[in-house]
């Protein structure tokens, strides 16, 4: 039974991510070790598993170590300067191998369907094709890189007509010229310009490592793009593979990708940890704070009841309808994480202009240990010296200790300002409290 509750709660917890997912675009990318790997089938089930919910899906995967494999095969040595590779045109006719050799790999195991099997019933339709036009990298440090060339324009109307069609988009780090030339490109590139010409709401790196922190090898659960441009400048120690994937994802987020993601694939299950659970698995990065405190919406409505649910029905809230918040939609105050309402406050004026009541101060259960109370109250004394308020009031009948360390003192029902006088409901007998901005 325990085991049952468990996957109950997870699930009941992952609809509000099911919900904000469908019918998004996620831009995912995974090296070329990934593919060789025996367990690149439990990937492709979890791909096929976002697509089942909606997700429209574009794959871009890598082929370095298949390249590699046909160049030292053959007796040569891979060329690289600044860990890109100088494809001469012996090397062009192994990229042209491995790119289709993995791409067809790909289509096989998303083409599954055996009974029993995780991918039964997916029916998933694949789609490639020359969505990308490229330029010569050209001549630099006095290198020629020969055929390796650089992203020129995604056909992101090609692309989003795919993904019209319910079909998984697989692309190639290839492409090719007005001309006919092919060059080979950099797959990170290839994700990176793919997301930000989709306007993509993720971009996903599947990486061969974590994220840490340099001064204490602890997860990076989190950064904003200024954070990644200090860290890989402060930083040099950051592995290659790593510091890749930080710029593409930083570069994506400045020009438009709302998150990126970095995550480590060797950690069974770590895309739908990332996608699906309130704290992930990987590191998110975005152009602003991953939360953020801000006045509400009536788009936030739903996520308010959500929260303060719990604590009416515990008495420790007084009950608000629906119809209530939206009439007081304008005095509320939220802290929304990636999209979710996890604390929720408002700030009601009273009749005087000179003072304000504090009321439905709600943190989610699971976020309580984060000093997020402190910064509803911060940013509501804030307000209260903007908008010239002098003093605050609150009623409360389980929090006061809570209130009275944070400078509120007690006062009597006869000192309270209209309306909450003739409001106060004395059956709730809830202590009152005041505090002077």
């Amino acid at each position: 039974m325990e085991h049952q509750s468990t996957f109950v709660n997870w699930f009941r917890n992952s609809s509000p991510y099911i919900h904000a997912h469908r019918n998004r675009t996620f831009v995912i990318f995974f090296g070329g070790n990934a593919v060789t790997e025996p367990d690149f089938d439990n990937l492709i089930h979890d791909f096929a598993l976002l697509r089942s919910l909606g997700v429209r899906l574009v794959l871009v995967h890598g082929i370095r170590p298949q390249i590699d494999e046909q160049v030292t095969g053959h007796g040569n040595t891979p060329q690289f300067h600044h860990h890109l590779r100088i494809t001469d045109a012996t090397t062009l006719q192994y990229v042209k191998q491995a790119a289709g050799l993995v791409r067809v790999e790909i289509e096989a195991l998303l083409s599954m369907g055996v009974s029993g099997s995780p991918m039964a019933g997916a029916k998933i339709r694949v789609a490639s094709g020359n969505f990308v036009t490229a330029k010569p990298l050209g001549v630099l440090d006095g290198i020629d890189y020969c055929h390796t060339g650089k992203v020129r324009r995604i056909d992101a109307q090609a692309i989003h007509q795919q993904l019209d069609q319910q079909n998984v988009v697989l692309i190639s780090p290839i492409g090719y010229s007005p001309s006919g030339e092919v060059f080979n490109l950099s797959a990170e590139e290839v994700a990176t310009e793919v997301a930000i010409a989709l306007q993509a709401e993720k971009l996903i790196l599947l990486t061969e490592q974590n994220c840490v922190s340099p001064s204490d090898n602890g997860p990076i659960q989190q950064l904003t793009t200024a954070q990644v441009s200090a860290l890989l400048e402060d930083a040099p120690t950051v592995p290659d593979e790593v510091a890749r994937s930080l710029r593409a994802a930083m570069q994506s987020c400045e020009k438009g990708v709302q998150r990126a993601h970095l995550i480590n694939r060797h950690v069974d299950g770590a895309l739908l940890l990332e996608l699906f659970t309130r704290d992930g698995i990987g590191t998110l990065i975005s152009s602003t704070a991953f939360e953020t405190i801000r006045p509400a919406t009536l788009d936030d409505i739903g996520g308010i009841m959500e929260l303060i649910k719990p604590l009416e029905q515990q008495g420790i809230l007084v009950k608000r309808s629906r119809e209530k918040l939206e009439m007081e939609i304008g005095d509320y105050i939220v802290i929304e994480r990636d999209g979710l309402i996890i604390g929720c406050t408002a700030f009601h004026v009273m009749n005087d202009g000179n003072s304000a009541e504090i009321a439905c101060l709600a943190v989610h259960a699971d976020y309580q240990k984060g000093a997020r109370g402190n910064s509803l109250l911060e940013y509501l004394g804030n307000k209260a010296k903007t908008e010239h308020i002098h003093r605050l009031f609150v009623r409360s009948t389980q929090t006061v200790h809570w209130f009275v360390e944070r400078g509120f003192a007690p006062c009597d029902i006869d000192d309270l300002p209209e309306p909450m006088k003739s409001a106060y409901n004395y059956q709730r007998n809830s202590k009152v409290l005041y505090k002077d901005v």
